[in-house]
């Protein structure tokens, strides 16, 4: 009995977990913008390819992305700058033409630094820099929004 309540229990994070999963105020729009003034996008993203698929689906962002990299569709997740390269050559840009947005600071920005793409962390929580931080981000935003 108890291998039942551990199958019911992990069910049940899983459904909990995808229903609190939501899109930033200003996500959308932001993107939106970005594209229709001709701005290529890639969608980088760690974790498996099922879960992030449905994410991805769930808030229909396919149309705005030129390129969409997931970790377990490809075997390699950021940092690592393998990833980064393959983004780069999807988008056929030179690291000094591309900004990456994000919000982990080893993961995005410093993954994304490592390759000398600028990098903008966003501060979702207003809680600064923290002060043992490795990572230095070239920009800090609160909101996608400040991007336009």
């Amino acid at each position: 009995m108890k291998m039942l309540d551990d199958i019911v229990l992990q069910d049940s994070y899983g459904a909990e977990k995808e229903k609190a999963i939501f899109v930033y105020p200003g996500a959308i729009e932001t993107i939106n913008h970005l594209k229709n003034d001709g701005i290529r996008l890639a969608l980088v993203t760690n974790g498996s390819s099922e879960f992030q698929r449905r994410k991805i689906e769930r808030f229909g962002l396919t149309p705005y992305f030129d390129c969409i990299l997931i970790e377990g569709e490809l075997g390699i997740g950021k940092p690592d700058e393998r990833l980064f390269r393959h983004a780069l050559d999807q988008l056929e840009a030179d690291p000094s033409e591309v900004w990456m947005v994000g919000d982990r600071l080893e993961h995005d920005i410093g993954g994304a630094q490592s390759v000398g793409i600028y990098a903008i962390w966003v501060d979702w929580r207003g809680g600064g820099l923290p002060k043992s931080s490795d990572v230095q981000p070239d920009r800090i935003i609160r909101t996608l929004l400040e991007l336009l």
